[in-house]
């Protein structure tokens, strides 16, 4: 890792490390076993910590700061909003909050009007089957084993991976398995036979469960930490057209694949398919401020014209995140940021992973798109063994020694840069996973 002097006045990172794990109670995590790195600062794509190591990041941390670090026209703008008016209940009117919104409708399908804003993309799940069982009169909702919603009631359990397990608290969910070619539950051998039988499968566990009982089918347009499953052609247009004959809401989660994250404003512009509902959070102002929400569309807005809406949030629409949303999306739009993800995807990441494919064997396969991409590793190529638990943790520290912050999760390396990365810093973060490959 690169070193750089005047950046280690103040405390050492092992103090502030100390000092962290004496008193933050860490999630997902067993507290004993710790050894966070302390950030002192960003830029860009880079960060640095208290005694001057600088990093690569491609993990964007939570796979969020889409935008990058310390992006001027953000901070200048939470900034200015904070000297104007940083706070204002829900129930006022407020003019950032509603710019806010009128800017990411703008970017929704026709048809979207109204966002309800939350603290962050669990909460607006949350709201999103809130929404979708009030508007049906319906219970049920189904979603995917390789799935992940957000840590708090119904969300944790409409998600598929081990987090859920500890936490069924939620009535009223089923879960399916979706297309993922390299590890087909359904036999098939080519994407076409994934998506034939996948639909099928899903088609079977909604007439199994009663029709008449089901909510919404809530998806992840990609599912993000089950691996970058980039759905197969063809697969979200039909889960649209089932969800249509049984009159079932279609909820689709871009909470980690939208704004600029998948090369697109939502990755389900790629599928030729429209939600009626659709959640988002993290890259709409890369975590700047907490925020998320639910951009609904108008006929179930006006389902609510007369009737109330059971719910709400004391922080809903802050306005210091709504000046963040707003200083990004215009930063988006002004700067070719989505257009630069796309771009960066097509001709840089993704020819450097496939290449780096062709000299490790320990990568069974690659995929992604835009700045969301995954590395499987595997043990054998041939049985496609996923790469032991130990291995991969050689692996990751391997990486950031060498000042490369990965996003790692079960036997993948996630590729996920903000999408300001340049070709540069795309090459030297691919030559650091060349090198260490090599190594471990």
């Amino acid at each position: 890792m690169s070193f750089e002097p005047g950046l280690t006045d103040g405390p050492t990172s092992d103090e502030v490390v100390a000092a962290d794990l004496a008193h933050v109670f860490h999630s997902w995590s067993a507290q004993g076993s710790l050894a966070p790195i302390a950030i002192r600062g960003g830029e860009g794509s880079r960060v640095w910590d208290h005694d001057g190591n600088r990093y690569l990041d491609f993990s964007s941390q939570l796979v969020n700061v889409t935008i990058g670090y310390q992006h001027p026209r953000v901070v200048e703008a939470v900034r200015e909003q904070a000297e104007r008016l940083v706070t204002i209940g829900p129930a006022a009117a407020n003019e950032t909050r509603a710019e806010a919104a009128r800017l990411i409708a703008s970017h929704a399908p026709e048809g979207f009007e109204k966002v309800f804003f939350t603290n962050g993309g669990a909460d607006a799940n949350e709201n999103a089957i809130r929404m979708a069982r009030l508007y049906t009169g319906r219970d049920k909702i189904i979603s995917r084993y390789r799935s992940y919603h957000g840590n708090t009631g119904a969300a944790i359990v409409a998600t598929g991976d081990w987090r859920r397990i500890p936490n069924e608290y939620a009535r009223g969910h089923v879960h399916t398995f979706g297309p993922y070619l390299y590890r087909s539950e359904f036999w098939a051998d080519s994407p076409e036979q994934e998506t034939e039988r996948a639909l099928h499968h899903l088609r079977r566990v909604v007439q199994a469960e009663g029709p008449e009982s089901v909510a919404a089918i809530l998806l992840e347009s990609i599912p993000g930490t089950a691996g970058v499953l980039v759905p197969p052609p063809g697969y979200l247009r039909g889960v649209r057209e089932i969800a249509d004959e049984y009159g079932i809401v279609l909820i689709l989660d871009e909470v980690m694949a939208g704004f600029a994250r998948a090369g697109r404003w939502f990755a389900f512009e790629d599928h030729d398919v429209t939600p009626d509902l659709i959640t988002f959070a993290k890259g709409v102002n890369s975590g700047y401020v907490p925020v998320g929400g639910v951009i609904i569309s108008d006929p179930i807005a006006h389902h609510f014209d007369d009737r109330v809406f059971p719910g709400g949030l004391t922080y809903s629409g802050h306005p210091l995140a709504a000046a963040s949303i707003v200083a990004s999306i215009r930063a988006f739009e002004d700067e070719g940021i989505v257009e630069h993800a796309r771009m960066i995807g097509d001709e840089h990441i993704g020819p450097a992973l496939r290449a780096l494919a062709e000299r490790h064997d320990v990568i069974g396969e690659v995929r992604g798109v835009g700045v969301f991409w995954a590395l499987e590793l595997v043990a054998d190529r041939t049985t496609r063994a996923p790469l032991p638990a130990a291995d991969v943790a050689r692996i990751k520290s391997g990486l950031v020694a060498a000042g490369l912050l990965p996003f790692v999760a079960d036997n993948r390396i996630h590729v996920v840069p903000p999408a300001v990365v340049t070709a540069a810093e795309v090459a030297e973060g691919v030559g650091i996973i060349d090198d260490v490959l090599s190594r471990v």
